[in-house]
């Protein structure tokens, strides 16, 4: 799947190992210091009941630590594992762990695959009244990384990751890992407890995410959701503004953008102004979640629909 330019941030490299000790107190580490649930690691008072993340390189007992992030983690997947092996690859960055293979790079290239299969099968058949366009548009954004990452840390699986000394080092460490580890949780969950494990629970955690890429990339009635988004959050009711008109009188298109209160959005064609609005509310609601615009205002003449 394509990443967004925030997830192509190199990944940390290893540092210089711990100073020696000093008559001084030493200042708690970033370990001790990185709470549940946060990118940055390097923050200001311990959370009592934070999960650290773990150094590979460290003497400390790593595997309580270790344990205790399984545990975690099957308290939060509502399952729990036959074979711990499994997730123990799919929480481990290959940061944190003794060899490539032994991290949970192996088991995102197959989350990626399950998770795009799942979501491609409950799409097809909860809207059988969509085009296949449509339902590739809805997929991307159900599955790209941003939508991952959000939906991991809303489980709270970045509590879980299990990364190394060059990352917990770091003053923070690229989203893209959270995003990665939820693919190869995935992965983990297919390979010890099926498909029908891994479907119940992504129509669970991706409930939210479906129904925002069907408002903002499906053909429903974008006007509406637009309308009622606009007046909900942000006090006010969008209107459309022409902005030019192409071809001959017997077929025309036109371009057409949404303006709510002082913001304009990317404007769309349409080949009537119904429709061009429609497309317009789409590229509105885009914008407004973050994800990318359905429709180019560069098309002289859009496709009929």
């Amino acid at each position: 799947m394509p990443a967004s330019p925030e997830d192509t941030a190199d990944d940390p490299s290893s540092s210089a190992g711990p100073s020696p000790d000093t008559a001084t107190p030493s200042p708690p580490s970033n370990s001790d210091l990185a709470g549940p649930g946060q990118f940055i690691a390097d923050q200001r008072k311990p959370h009592a009941d934070s999960i650290r993340l773990i150094d590979s390189t460290s003497n400390e007992a790593n595997h309580i630590d270790a344990d205790a992030k399984l545990q975690r983690c099957q308290e939060i997947l509502e399952y729990r594992f036959k074979t711990p092996s499994l997730l123990l690859s799919a929480l481990t960055h290959a940061s944190g762990a003794a060899n490539r293979l032994a991290s949970n790079e192996r088991l995102e290239f197959l989350g990626d695959a399950v998770l795009g299969l799942t979501v491609c099968r409950w799409l097809f058949e909860d809207y059988p009244e969509y085009t296949e366009g449509d339902l590739t548009k809805i997929k991307s954004a159900v599955v790209s990384r941003r939508a991952c990452g959000r939906t991991a840390c809303k489980l709270g699986l970045d509590e879980c990751l299990i990364v190394g000394r060059g990352v917990t080092r770091n003053r923070s460490y690229p989203r893209s890992l959270v995003s990665d580890v939820f693919e190869s949780v995935i992965a983990a969950l297919y390979l010890d407890g099926g498909a029908d494990v891994v479907c119940d629970r992504l129509k669970l955690w991706l409930a939210d995410e479906v129904k925002l890429a069907v408002d903002t990339q499906g053909s429903g009635n974008h006007k509406s959701v637009l309308q009622q988004y606009a007046q909900r959050e942000l006090s006010a009711t969008p209107v459309y503004r022409l902005i030019r008109e192409s071809g001959p009188d017997h077929r025309k298109a036109f371009l057409i953008g949404a303006v709510i209160g002082e913001q304009e959005f990317p404007p769309a064609w349409g080949n009537n102004k119904k429709d061009a609005e429609q497309r317009a509310a789409a590229n509105a609601l885009a914008t407004l979640h973050e994800q990318p615009i359905p429709h180019s205002s560069e098309e002289q003449e859009p496709a009929s629909t």
